[in-house]
């Protein structure tokens, strides 16, 4: 199922369905400081893929990203523990460890787009290669683009859409192609 939407769609489940994502756009809002990070880095995203979703499950039989997932925490982890009291006596050092993971991606949320998307998701990982050779593609019109620059500010992961538009980083979000205000950027 996972290889059949990003075969379809790329990343675009990042940018449209993800609450995780959606909560950390919420927490970017916050005013303050902000850094315009480029699109670096994303790398590590596959080495939390190969390490905690692949290697270390198996030697130690266990879903290690699962367990440390800060997605999971706030989506599932935190609301449990509040709901459900028997389960308050269960809570030990990884579920402060996971909460301090939440808390430092949110943290972080405040003063990057996205940081969670960019380094760290491993669905995003798996799904970045469809995204050169997916049926959902973005093109660049070069007789259209002027350079302006204003697909890339509205970028929530920092890639630079006129120059690579169907980039590993890209969660399908399509801010670009509605922020282009000569229509150079289009789903092919």
């Amino acid at each position: 199922v996972l290889g059949l939407s990003g075969a379809l769609w790329g990343r675009l489940p990042c940018g449209w369905h993800c609450p995780f994502g959606a909560f950390q756009d919420l927490l970017y809002k916050i005013p303050g400081p902000k850094l315009r990070a480029r699109d670096r880095h994303g790398w590590v995203r596959y080495l939390v893929l190969v390490a905690l979703v692949l290697a270390i499950p198996w030697f130690t039989m266990a879903p290690w990203f699962c367990k440390l997932c800060p997605a999971g925490t706030i989506e599932a982890g935190i609301p449990l523990v509040l709901l459900r009291p028997e389960l308050r006596a269960l809570v030990g050092w990884l579920f402060w460890l996971k909460v301090g993971l939440l808390l430092v991606m949110m943290g972080a949320s405040v003063v990057v787009s996205r940081p969670f998307c960019r380094w760290v998701c491993p669905l995003g990982a798996f799904w970045s290669p469809f995204n050169k050779a997916g049926a959902l593609r973005l093109e660049v019109d070069k007789g259209r683009c002027t350079n302006c620059g204003l697909c890339e500010s509205v970028c929530p992961v920092g890639i630079v859409p006129h120059e690579n538009p169907n980039a590993l980083s890209c969660i399908r979000c399509l801010r670009c192609v509605r922020a282009c205000p000569r229509g150079a950027l289009r789903i092919a």
